[in-house]
């Protein structure tokens, strides 16, 4: 019997957790930059998955599921009616490859959903550093995707996900950030193995800190928990995917409008879905 006979329903959250439910924040996000400024970044992330889990119980620890997963954004910075807002766009894209008993699902690789936001600050406190903006996310069904794949760029739905943050610092070397978001999904209409899949709403909850050594380069760690929403499939119910994770280290600046974010991180705990027993992520951010 195989793994997606003995566990459909854990398998079948966990291809779809494998997608984008809430918004990772890098510390930092939510300090806003000056009108007319433009980012350019890039994000880069290398995770591997070792175990499989239904509910709380490992069901499976003799498989691999590798990403390496990017994604292209453009921010611009101006203000409107007195607030200042970013219009950006973001376009993932990425590989996908199952290993030992995954090694079936073969892999896949190609563009994902473009991704679509504005942030709005409704506190701009450039003077204290203290920041409160929302951003909400449109994710368009842009994606690579097929219903014979297991393994897919796209998720062949609309999302939305709204997201609301605050930065602050707590002492001259110290700042923090909190971030919470909901995710609304669309309907896929043409899932895995046929049929509609629908999902209730989604949410994160997130927190980082960041120790500044000098101007230029500072220590951060961060954790975070996200309960996907269940899902029905043609009138079947399999219970969510939920994570908590966290991470840590470093971001610098070699150049006055250059920056470079390093941190690793790992799940802590997960149910049903994969555990990332790695990830390496990578951001590069440039200001003209």
């Amino acid at each position: 019997m195989s793994i997606l006979t003995k566990t459909a329903g854990a398998f079948l959250l966990s291809m779809i957790a494998f997608q984008v439910y809430a918004v990772d924040l890098d510390a930092g996000d939510y300090d806003a930059a000056p009108v007319g400024t433009n980012l350019a970044l890039l994000y880069l992330q290398h995770a591997t998955r070792d175990s499989q889990y239904l509910g709380s119980n490992k069901v499976n620890n003799h498989i691999g599921l590798t990403s390496d997963i990017g994604i292209a954004r453009y921010v611009h910075y101006t203000d409107v009616a007195g607030y200042r807002i970013a219009p950006q766009i973001l376009v993932p894209f990425g590989r996908l490859k199952g290993e030992d008993d995954l090694s079936a699902l073969g892999s896949t690789s190609g563009i994902g959903d473009v991704i679509l936001a504005t942030s709005i600050w409704f506190v701009n406190d450039q003077a204290n550093k203290t920041y409160f903006g929302v951003t909400p996310y449109l994710f368009l069904p842009t994606g690579k995707y097929s219903n014979n794949d297991a393994l897919n760029i796209g998720e062949n739905r609309y999302k939305l996900n709204v997201q609301a943050a605050f930065s602050t610092r707590l002492a001259p070397k110290i700042a923090w950030d909190a971030a919470a978001d909901f995710t609304v999904y669309g309907k896929n209409d043409d899932a895995l193995g046929g049929g509609t899949l629908k999902q209730d709403i989604g949410y994160q909850l997130q927190s980082s800190v960041r120790y500044f050594l000098n101007e230029r380069i500072d220590l951060r760690s961060g954790i975070s928990y996200a309960d996907a929403g269940d899902t029905k499939l043609n009138g079947i119910s399999s219970a969510s995917n939920k994570q908590t994770k966290f991470w840590l280290g470093t971001g610098f600046s070699p150049t006055a409008t250059t920056n470079v974010i390093l941190t690793y991180g790992r799940d802590i705990d997960v149910e049903n879905g994969f555990k990332e027993d790695n990830r390496i992520n990578v951001r590069l951010l440039k200001v003209f």
